[in-house]
C-alpha cells in the first residue's frame, strides 16, 4: 500500500506539472493563432487609416476576444499606442510588452506583468501589401485563466487516485483470502507436520520416483530411485546426464516425452519407466524394477532400436527444406539399421514443388546402401512402375506393400526383367514399398531391400516402415511447399523490381540483386528519373522473407514512385512511406500475414541534381551510402539513421551532399555486409576497401564489391546500386532573373528564343515562348518575387519558372465568357509533361518538351 500511495503522488505531480506545461504552451499558440487571424482580418487596414481607429477597432476587438476566448486582443500603432483594450482607458497608452521583434516583421511571445495581472500574450505584425508593418496585434491570457484550467482537472486526477487506492485495497483482501482458501486454512506448523508426512511416504515406497525441470536438472529422487539408478547423494539439483545414471535413461529423461511402461536396460536391471509432463515445465518419472523379465529382454532391445531408429529420423530428417536433401536422409538413417539398401523415388513434379497427379512418373531422387555396387536403378533415373509392381500399387492406393520373396514376385519382375533377374542375384530378396503420403497427397515411394540378414521383412518391419516413412513425409512436404514458394517468392520479386533502368542523364548506374538461399525477402532498389534532369536513388530492405516480404516489397516500390512523382523532399516522402507501412501492418491485423511478425522496412532515398551537383538524402533505418570521390576516397556519409518504416512518432532528417563530377554514390542493403561469423561494421569497412579505388566506373566497382563480399549462400537478400555522377555543363542551361514587371515578359521570351536558336532548337522557340509567356505572366500576377527563369536541354527541353510564392497552381477548364484562366491550360497542352515542386524559397512550375529528331542527342 505504501508503494502504490508513494506511485500516486509522483503520477499526481507529473500530471499536474504536465498539465500546467500543455495549458501554458496551449494559451501561447491560442495567443498566437488568434493574434495572427484578427492581424489578418478583412477591414483591418482600412480602420487603422480611418480619422478614429478606436472607434473601429474597439468594438470589433473585443466581440473578437469573446468569441476567441482570450482575455483580451490590443490593437497599437507602430509605436505601441493602443487603439484597443479590455479596459478603456487603457486606449491611448503604450502597450505593455516587447514589440521589437514583431516591428521587424517576427511572431513574439512572452509573459508580462499587464494591466489585467499576469500575462501570456503574443504580438504579431500587421503588414501591408507591400510587405511593410504598418501596426501590431497582441492578444493573449492571463496566468491565472491558464492557472484555473489546469485546477479544475485536480478533482479527477484526485478521484483517478482514490479509485485505484482502494482497488489496491480490495486486491489484496482478495488475493489473502484465495491463499487462505487454497491452503485449507492450514498454518506454518500444520504445513510443515504435511511436508514431513509427505517425505516418508515417499521414501518408503518401492517405486523409483524422479521430477525434472525444464533445463533437465534433477530436482527430487527418493530413495528407491537412487537405489536403482546408482545415483550419488548429492545428485538433486545436478543436470541429469551428470549424475551418472544409464545413458538411455538420462536421455528419456532429458527428451521430456511421454513414456508409459517403457522397458530400458540399466546395468543388470530392467527398468519399468513411466515419464508424464509437469506444469509448468519439467517431468515427472516412476520406476519399477522388472528384472524378472530378462526373458523379454530380446523384444524389448527389438523395440529399443526401432524407437532408436524413429528417434533418429526425428533428429536426422529435415535438417533442410531441400526435397532431394531431406530425401538423402530419410535413405541414409535406415540404412544399415533397418534395410541394406534404400531407394527414395519421387513424383517428377514434386521436385519443382508442386502437388503431383495420378501416374506420375518417378524419379529416383536418393539412394543409400552397404555397398556401391548394386543394380537398382542408378540415381536421377526416370522410372515408370507398371501397375503390377509393389511401387505403383502403394503410389496409387497410399498403402505400403510387403514383398516376402522377391524370387517369387511375378508383378514385380514384370517391371525390368534383366535387372530384376540381377537384383535377385546379387542377393536382395525382400522389398518393403511404402508411400510418402502426406496431407492426403502422395509424394512417392520409398524401397527398402533386404540382402544381408536372411530372415524377410515381416508385418512389425512393415509396420515401423510406414512409421518411419510417415514422420519423414511431412517433412518432405515441408519442403515440397517452401521449394514452391521459394519459386514463387523468387519470381514476384524479380518481376516486381525493375527490369530496365530508366533513361536519364544525371547519372551511370550499375546493380545488382540476389535472393537468400533459404527464402527470398523485400530488398528492392530503383532508379526514378525527376523534373529537371534530376534522379531519385532508392534501396530499401523489407523485414521478413517469403511471398509476404515480397508483395510488401512491390507495395512500398509503387508508393515511392507515386511519391516521387509528387516531387517531394526525401525526408517528407519517408515520411508519407512511413505513414502507409503504419496502415499496411493495421491492416494486417484483421488478415495476418504467415509469419505473424509486425510489418516493418527500411529505405534509402536520394536526390541528384546534376546542375547544381546537390545531392539530398534521407533514411529510415537503413545502411549508410557510402561516397566515393573521382580520386578514389571513399567515405562513409554521416547521414542521419532515422527510424524503421511503421514505427512512427519520429522525423527524418534529410542531408545535402555536394558531389563532383564523376563521385559515387553507393546504396546497398544489410545482406551485402551482414554476416553471422562476423560484426557488420567490419563488412561495411570491406565494402569500403572494395570501392577505394580512382578512375573506375560503376559496373567495375560493381564486380570488386561482388569479389569482395558476395557470399557464397546468402542467408538474406542482397541489394546494390552504385550511380556515378554525372553534370549538365553550362553550355546546356541559361537562366535569368525576371523582374518584377509585366512588361518585362517580352524580354525574356526574346532572350529564350536567343537560346534556343543558339542551340540548334529553332522548331521549340515558338511553344517555349508562349509557355514561358505563360508561367511568368501567372508568377508575377499571382505570386512573389523573386521570378526566375531556367532553361535545361538535356533529353528534354525543360523551362522552369521559380519564384518565392508556395502557392499551388491548378488547371481548370475556363467558361467561355472568363477573360482568364486558360494559361495553365495551354502549358499542359504544349508540353510533353508539366508540375510543380517546391523550394525552401517557394516554388517551380517546369514543362518539358520532346527534343526534335536532330536535337535529341544532347550535345
Amino acid at each position: 500500500m505504501a508503494i502504490v500511495v508513494l506511485l500516486a503522488a509522483g503520477a499526481l505531480l507529473a500530471l499536474v506539472l504536465q498539465s500546467r506545461y500543455d495549458i501554458d504552451r496551449e494559451a501561447r499558440n491560442r495567443s498566437v493563432s488568434v493574434a495572427q487571424t484578427f492581424a489578418n482580418s478583412l477591414g483591418l487596414q482600412d480602420a487603422l487609416r480611418s480619422p478614429d481607429p478606436s472607434a473601429i477597432l474597439q468594438p470589433l476587438a473585443e466581440e473578437t476576444r469573446k468569441d476567441a476566448g482570450v482575455d483580451f486582443i490590443v490593437v497599437m500603432d507602430t509605436n505601441g499606442i493602443r487603439y484597443s483594450h479590455p479596459q478603456p482607458d487603457r486606449i491611448g497608452e503604450r502597450f505593455v510588452g516587447t514589440i521589437e521583434p514583431s516591428l521587424a516583421g517576427q511572431v513574439h511571445t512572452e509573459s508580462v506583468d499587464g494591466p489585467l495581472g499576469k500575462e501570456i500574450q503574443a504580438i504579431v505584425p500587421v503588414t501591408s501589401p507591400e510587405g511593410e508593418v504598418v501596426a501590431l496585434v497582441s492578444a493573449g491570457l492571463t496566468v491565472e485563466s491558464v492557472t484555473g484550467i489546469a485546477d479544475s482537472q485536480l478533482p479527477v486526477i484526485l478521484l483517478v487516485i482514490a479509485i485505484g487506492l482502494a482497488l489496491a485495497t480490495v486486491g489484496t483482501a482478495l488475493i489473502s483470502r484465495r491463499l487462505r482458501r487454497q491452503t485449507h486454512g492450514l498454518g506454518t506448523q500444520e504445513m510443515t507436520r504435511m511436508y514431513e508426512h509427505h517425505d516418508a511416504v515417499l521414501h518408503s515406497v518401492r517405486e523409483g520416483v524422479l521430477i525434472t525441470d525444464g533445463e533437465g536438472r534433477l530436482l527430487l529422487a527418493n530413495d528407491e530411485a537412487g537405489r536403482l539408478l546408482g545415483l550419488p547423494d548429492d545428485a538433486e539439483g545436478r543436470p541429469v546426464d551428470e549424475v551418472g545414471m544409464d545413458r538411455r535413461m538420462a536421455e528419456l529423461l532429458l527428451s521430456g516425452r511421454v513414456a508409459t511402461d517403457e522397458v530400458l536396460e540399466a546395468g543388470d536391471r530392467l527398468l519399468v519407466v513411466n515419464q508424464r509432463p509437469t506444469r509448468p515445465q519439467g517431468s515427472a518419472v516412476t520406476i519399477r524394477d522388472s528384472t524378472e523379465m530378462q526373458l523379454l529382454s530380446s523384444r524389448a532391445e527389438t523395440a529399443r532400436k526401432r524407437l532408436k531408429l524413429l528417434y533418429d529420423a526425428g533428429g536426422d530428417i529435415g535438417s533442410t527444406l531441400d526435397v532431394v536433401h531431406t530425401a538423402e536422409e530419410l535413405a541414409d538413417v535406415a540404412v544399415p539399421q533397418f534395410a541394406d539398401f534404400v531407394t527414395v523415388d519421387l513424383a517428377d513434379p514434386v521436385l519443382k514443388g508442386d502437388e503431383p497427379g495420378p501416374g506420375a512418373d518417378m524419379r529416383r531422387t536418393a539412394v543409400s546402401g552397404i555397398r556401391s555396387d548394386h543394380p537398382l536403378y542408378p540415381l536421377g533415373s526416370l522410372i515408370e512402375f507398371l501397375p503390377s509392381t509393389p511401387q505403383a500399387r502403394g503410389y496409387g492406393t497410399g498403402t505400403a506393400e510387403l514383398v516376402p520373396d522377391l524370387h517369387d514376385a511375378p508383378g514385380w519382375h514384370a517391371q525390368d526383367a534383366p535387372r530384376t533377374s540381377a537384383i535377385v542375384d546379387y542377393g536382395i530378396h525382400s522389398l518393403i514399398a511404402a508411400p510418402l503420403k502426406a496431407r492426403g497427397v502422395v509424394l512417392g515411394v520409398v524401397n527398402f531391400w533386404r540382402s544381408q540378414k536372411p530372415e524377410p521383412f515381416d508385418e512389425d518391419d512393415l509396420s515401423l516402415a510406414e512409421e518411419l516413412v510417415g514422420r519423414a513425409a511431412v517433412t518432405m512436404d515441408n519442403a515440397r511447399r517452401y521449394t514452391r514458394e521459394h519459386h514463387l517468392a523468387v519470381t514476384l520479386q524479380r518481376s516486381l523490381l525493375p527490369q530496365d533502368l530508366p533513361e536519364q542523364s544525371a547519372v551511370d548506374v550499375a546493380h545488382f540483386y540476389q535472393p537468400a538461399q533459404s527464402g527470398v525477402g523485400g530488398d528492392w532498389f530503383d532508379v526514378i528519373p525527376l523534373p529537371g534532369s534530376r534522379v531519385g536513388l532508392v534501396v530499401g530492405d523489407v523485414v521478413g522473407h517469403g511471398l509476404h516480404a515480397a508483395a510488401t516489397m512491390g507495395r512500398l516500390r509503387t508508393a515511392v514512385h507515386n511519391f516521387s512523382s509528387l516531387d517531394l523532399p526525401p525526408d517528407e516522402l519517408l515520411a508519407r512511406l512511413d505513414n502507409l507501412v503504419q496502415r499496411m501492418d493495421q491492416e494486417g491485423d484483421s488478415t495476418p500475414s504467415d509469419d505473424g511478425g509486425v510489418l516493418g522496412a527500411t529505405c534509402l532515398y536520394a536526390v541528384y541534381d546534376p546542375v547544381s551537383q546537390n545531392c539530398t538524402m534521407a533514411r529510415a533505418g537503413h545502411m549508410p551510402p557510402l561516397v566515393v570521390a573521382p580520386d578514389g576516397t571513399t567515405t562513409i556519409s554521416e547521414l542521419p539513421a532515422g527510424p524503421p518504416l511503421g514505427l512512427g512518432g519520429m522525423p527524418f532528417e534529410a542531408m545535402d551532399l555536394h558531389l563532383a563530377e564523376g563521385s559515387q554514390l553507393v546504396l546497398y542493403t544489410d545482406g551485402l555486409v551482414e554476416e553471422r561469423s562476423r560484426d557488420i561494421s567490419v563488412g561495411v569497412e570491406k565494402l569500403r576497401t572494395a570501392l577505394s579505388h580512382p578512375v573506375r566506373d560503376p559496373q567495375a566497382s560493381r564486380r570488386a564489391v561482388l569479389d569482395a563480399l558476395l557470399p557464397g549462400r546468402p542467408a538474406d537478400d542482397i541489394a546494390l546500386l552504385i550511380a556515378r555522377t554525372r553534370t549538365l555543363g553550362p553550355g546546356r542551361v541559361a537562366e535569368w532573373d525576371v523582374p518584377f514587371d509585366p512588361s518585362e515578359v517580352g524580354a525574356i521570351r526574346a532572350h529564350a528564343a536567343g537560346q534556343l536558336e543558339e542551340w540548334g532548337l529553332q522548331e521549340l522557340a515558338f511553344t517555349t515562348e508562349l509557355i514561358l509567356s505563360e508561367l511568368i505572366t501567372n508568377a508575377i500576377r499571382y505570386a512573389a518575387a523573386p521570378v526566375r527563369v531556367r532553361l535545361l536541354r538535356d533529353r528534354t527541353l525543360t523551362c522552369e519558372v521559380w519564384d518565392g510564392s508556395s502557392t499551388a497552381p491548378h488547371l481548370r477548364y475556363a467558361a467561355t465568357t472568363d477573360e482568364g484562366g486558360r494559361g495553365l491550360f495551354l502549358v499542359a497542352q504544349l508540353s510533353e509533361h508539366w508540375g510543380t515542386r517546391y523550394t525552401p524559397e517557394g516554388k517551380v512550375i517546369w514543362a518539358e518538351q520532346v527534343l526534335p529528331a536532330a536535337g535529341s542527342a544532347p550535345s
